[in-house]
Formats: C-alpha cells, structure tokens, sequence
C-alpha cells in the first residue's frame, strides 16, 4: 500500500484497484483527490442565455421546494408533527437540511408513497400513516403537507381526512377530535418556493384554528424564516416594552433547545407555539407578519375574518427598520419605549459611527430570501456601503420596491433580480467589482470563485456552527451583524494588523 501512495496519499484510481480496504479503513487525509477542469479553458455563456427570463431552465437556483416551509413552520408548533403526503424523498431531505442548519433532530413523518398510490391515490396511505403517527407519538397537532406528487395525481385530502377522523374516531374514541388537530397544508412544489410554503402555512393554521372570543390585549407575530437566535431577539423587545405576545411558529424552543436528560419517550421539546395560542390569535390587537412574504397572508386574513389590525413587514433589521417595527408596537399597544431599548439602539448607532470608515463606499452583493435580502439592502445602506446587485432567489410583489426606495433614498441605483437563479447574478458579480456578498451559503463557491469576501446571513446557513444561535434582528441583532461586516472586511482588506492600528 505505501508503493501506492502520491504525495503520501492515494489516488481514487489507486483505491478503488485495492484487492480490499484496510480493517482500519481509509480517512480523508489519506485520500489525494486532484482537480481537474471540465474544459481546458473558460468559455464565457452566451450573453442571451444568461438571465433568467431567456432560459426555460433555472441553473443553481437560490430557492427550495415549498413544503420544505411548511416544515419549518409546522415543527415551530408545540407537539406537532408534519405528515407529508408523498414519498420518502419529500421527508428525507428536509430532514437533512434541518439537521445541516440546527444540529437538531426533527420528526416528520412520511406517506411513503410507492408505485401503487401513484396508480391508486393515496388515501390508504393517508389513513394508515396517521392511525400510526398518533398510535405511537400522541402528537397534538399534526400538519398534512402535499407535496408535488399527491397534487399532481389529484388527491382529495379534505375528503380522506373526514374517513380518516371517521376510522380514528371507532379506533381511539369520540375524545381524539379534542386531543389531536389536523391542519391540511397545500404545497405543490412547482407552483412556488420554500417562502410560499411557510406563508401558506400561515394561513392554513390561522383558518383551521383560530376562533374569536373575548379582546386579549396581545400582538400576535408571525416571523418568518428567521433565525431561533432572532426570535428570541423579538421577544426580547416585546418583553422589555412589557407587551404580552403570542409567537407563531416559535422555533426559539424547538429547533435550539437544551440537551437535558432524562427524556421521555416520545419525545417533545417544551417550546413551540401552543395550540390555544394558536386559537387565541384572532383576540388580538394587531397582527405583525415581520416577513411580508412569510406570514403576510395569515395577518391579512386575521384582519378580514376576525379585524385583527394587520401590520406587515418590513423585517426589522437595521435602523430604520427596527424604528419602524418598536414605534408601531408603541402606537398599537400604548406602551411607551424603555430607556433601555433606546440605550441598544445608541449602541448600534456609535457602533456604526465607530466602524463607518471600513464600510463607507464598499460595493457590496446581496442574495437570499426577499424579505430578509430587502431588509439587509437598507441595513449596508445605513453603514455608507453601495448594494450594487440585490437578489430573490423567489419572486416577490413588494422586494423590488422595496429594494428600490430604500437604495434611491442614498442616491444608488442596484442592479434587482426578482426570482431570479444564482447563475445570472454569479455573473453580475464576475464582471463588475464588488467588495463584499451578503448572502446564504449557497454564496460560498460564488464567493470563492470571485474571490469576494462572504457574510453570511439568511436561509440556510449549514457551513458553520452556532449562526442559528444569533441574532440579527433588532437593534443587538444589528450589532452582531455590523461586527460581521467589519471583521470579514477587516480580514480581506486589512490581512496585516498593523496596517490599521
């Protein structure tokens, strides 16, 4: 084996010759693996082809498929678990995803569709997969998530939900309707984004849940894709402003919560939004949905079934935007602004008079969802630095707008891409100097290849530890993220400490 060995590593070729593989095995280190281009040179794409809107196919998209957002909002429920009407495949991969940006487990359970409910429908699936599910986990809430198969083949999941209640009903009794809640979300894949599956979720639990009773005097809000880190962050404010409040889809407590033994089986984290909270919402003084393209739809129904006041987005992060989020908490609620929220947001404010000879003036590139992409184009706008290429990877109504006023308000004029694919905006970036990329890791290999610095914010972060931990909202969430911005410039324009003492 030594005689094989190149620069005292082995060649694929070279493994994949051996008689058989050591008892010990083979790791990484050992491994010699060299990179090869595809063509001998590079051959610039036809200046057609490279937007978006001239091609039929989408290269490297910045989106994933919609029932991946009603996951994410269905395991922000207190003992609920997603049911996906569909293969395997539709369940294994959010699971992946999940554990790659939270490092936690996550229980979403399958229809596991094969050939035969292709043919046939998936009503038997269906009944069988939930008998099961509440027969071994007694969840108290399960969310029923389509996905592109059961929608194509036209599956009536209203109507094998009412033979399924029928079938658990002869089987556990008359009291399951009041012990587990069944919310049917529709998200056939092909018809949007990771965005639209959690906004549709938004609204399927508000419709299927929420009564009217009597005032509560709370707020409810909807937070969108954002970080448990951000949550926490909200409630924080709200609480320093002495505001009772329910969170929807509060993953503060589920997808970051305490390692703590002994645990009973089966097994629920404590957190997440309650199923009377959820009932609750339509009592509320207003509605704040902070990601206009996350929730927006449940706080505009919340106002036209139950006159729930609805205020929608901006996300708030950055100055103005946080302003804008603490000032109508204070119009809505009556409650005065603390000293000590106003002192966080003198911190953020010195913080960037303190730094704003490192951002001034960079050109910087923006890509990820359309709420939180918005919001941080207004933020490097704050701090002196030009958006010169701002992405959605999932088209928005109000991102380019949005976009657009807050860049004329300093004078710049950004290059918008509205649902379009990294591709497009990876080349943007290769032809036009840019200082900084504010984005989600699907940035990296851009950001390696253009050798442009990477901050990385947003939806998902699975190539480093502890992100969903922080928070970038608010006026300490600013903080964070400016020190981000500085200390990755710092590290790409400053390589020598003794340049800038």
């Amino acid at each position: 084996m030594e005689d094989l060995k190149i620069n005292g590593r082995l060649t694929i070729e070279q493994i994949n010759s051996l008689k058989e593989i050591p008892i010990e095995g083979i790791n990484y280190e050992q491994i010699y693996i060299e990179k090869e281009p595809i063509c001998p040179q590079y051959i610039p794409p036809d200046e057609d082809l490279i937007p978006s809107s001239k091609r039929t196919v989408v290269i490297d998209p910045g989106r994933i498929c919609m029932p991946f957002g009603a996951m994410w909002a269905s395991v922000g429920i207190h003992k609920c678990i997603p049911f996906v009407q569909g293969a395997q495949g539709c369940t294994t991969y959010p699971r992946y995803t999940f554990s790659r940006i939270f490092r936690e487990p996550v229980a979403i359970a399958t229809a596991s569709f094969h050939e035969d409910a292709a043919v046939f429908g998936g009503r038997k699936n269906l009944i069988q997969g939930l008998r099961n599910l509440i027969y071994r986990y007694r969840p108290e809430v399960i969310s029923i998530i389509t996905v592109c198969s059961s929608e194509i083949i036209g599956d009536d999941m209203e109507g094998f939900l009412i033979e399924a209640k029928e079938e658990l009903e002869e089987e556990f009794g008359p009291e399951i309707h009041d012990q587990v809640k069944f919310v049917i979300v529709h998200t056939p894949s092909f018809a949007g984004s990771h965005v639209s599956g959690y906004d549709r979720a938004a609204k399927a639990f508000v419709q299927t849940l929420a009564k009217k009773r009597s005032p509560n005097n709370k707020v409810n809000i909807i937070p969108g894709m954002i970080t448990p880190g951000d949550i926490r962050e909200i409630k924080h404010i709200l609480e320093l402003m002495n505001i009772d409040y329910i969170m929807l889809f509060d993953i503060s407590g589920t997808l970051d919560c305490p390692l703590r033994v002994p645990q009973q089986m089966p097994y629920y984290p404590k957190g997440g939004t309650k199923v009377e909270e959820i009932i609750d919402m339509a009592n509320s003084v207003a509605t704040f949905a902070l990601c206009p393209d996350e929730g927006g739809s449940a706080a505009a129904y919340l106002k036209k079934r139950y006159e729930v006041e609805p205020v929608i987005g901006p996300l708030p992060l950055g100055i103005h935007n946080t302003d804008k989020f603490v000032k109508k908490l204070s119009e809505l609620t009556g409650k005065p602004v603390p000293e000590e929220l106003k002192d966080e947001r003198g911190i953020l404010v010195d913080a960037m008079a303190d730094t704003f000879h490192y951002t001034m003036g960079r050109k910087v590139a923006i890509v990820g969802d359309p709420d939180i992409s918005a919001a941080a184009t207004r933020f490097c706008c704050e701090l002196g630095m030009e958006p010169v290429a701002v992405m959605s990877g999932t088209f928005s109504k109000s991102f380019a707008k949005e976009v657009w006023n807050a860049c004329q308000e300093y004078n710049y004029n950004p290059t918008i891409f509205n649902g379009g694919d990294m591709f497009e905006w990876e080349d943007y970036i290769k032809k036009n100097r840019v200082d900084l990329i504010l984005g989600n890791s699907k940035a990296v290999n851009i950001s390696k290849e253009a050798n442009v610095p990477l901050v990385r914010i947003g939806f998902p972060v699975y190539d480093r530890v502890g992100y969903q931990r922080r928070a970038y909202v608010g006026y300490r969430g600013g903080e964070f993220l400016l020190s981000l911005i500085v200390n990755t410039i710092l590290d790409a324009k400053f390589p020598d400490d003794r340049v800038h003492q």
